[in-house]
């Protein structure tokens, strides 16, 4: 995929994180910012070796790889304090890290746990991660983006259809959470310049949270990470500068129409398809 060269002003070298850069989504979108002139801070709570491979794949000296738990406000806290220290600032947070059905069980795609069925401790590692760790590390983050008068916050969703497909507690529920902290968190910072969006697939991507029982046949239809870098970079850019509580949708991302990718984010009436209000 050829990705355009985004700078959000001229000769000006914005600086992002990215959590959960490892693999899938948050590698795809590590890579492809710093492809596209950004520096970057990438993120993995364990696996050190998996970022440190990113970094080196990367545009030589723009991803700067790091531990961190973004359950723990300390790590958030430092992570921030890593990306100022390294590269003087901070303009974009893509909040992806996050924890899937895999840890409930490998065959989840196609024999649904009922939630009476999740360990207790499985269901608060997966709330933490994906509701708590986007709310601790943008915590962190806003204030040095609110000084400046400018900042992206980015939480990566899915569809509204998996938020409600049975079987899949807690990793439905807690992106639903998510996309309720970006309508909230949008309203918050209104004024300030700094802007929060959520951004998703839009089907079944070929990530970590695949079971490795998945057959070929089914693996070959699923939508490449990369798909997200587009939509992105088009976020992080100055034509976006009016848009927040949004949700964009990478499926249906056109550079010649980026706005048939993007309704409102939250909950929509089932009946409707509109904005509940």
């Amino acid at each position: 995929m050829t990705v355009p060269r985004v700078m959000a002003t001229p000769g000006d070298g914005r600086v992002a994180i990215v959590t959960g850069a490892g693999r899938g989504l948050g590698r795809a979108m590590a890579l492809g910012l710093a492809r596209a002139g950004i520096r970057v801070v990438a993120t993995a709570a364990r696996e050190l070796a998996e970022i440190e491979a990113v970094a080196t794949e990367g545009a030589e000296g723009r991803i700067l790889p790091m531990l961190a738990d973004v359950t723990r406000a300390a790590d958030t806290e430092r992570l921030v304090a890593a990306a100022l220290e390294r590269f003087g600032r901070l303009d974009i947070l893509v909040n992806n890290a996050g924890r899937g059905m895999r840890y409930v069980s490998e065959t989840f795609m196609t024999q649904p746990t009922r939630f009476w069925d999740v360990e207790p401790e499985t269901w608060r590692m997966v709330i933490d991660t994906n509701v708590n760790g986007p709310f601790l590390t943008t915590r962190a983050a806003v204030p040095h983006m609110m000084r400046a008068g400018w900042g992206r916050i980015v939480n990566i969703s899915m569809n509204h259809s998996t938020m409600r497909r049975a079987g899949f507690s807690p990793y439905g529920p807690s992106k639903a959470a998510l996309e309720s902290e970006t309508v909230i968190w949008a309203q918050d910072l209104h004024g300030t310049g700094v802007t929060v969006n959520a951004l998703l697939p839009g089907g079944a991507t070929l990530t970590g949270m695949t079971p490795d029982t998945v057959p070929a046949s089914i693996r070959s239809r699923l939508l490449d990470p990369a798909i997200m870098v587009p939509p992105l970079l088009w976020l992080i850019s100055s034509a976006a500068d009016t848009l927040s509580g949004c949700r964009v949708t990478a499926h249906q991302w056109q550079s010649g129409n980026p706005l048939a990718a993007v309704e409102s984010a939250g909950w929509t009436n089932m009946t409707t398809g509109q904005p509940t209000p």
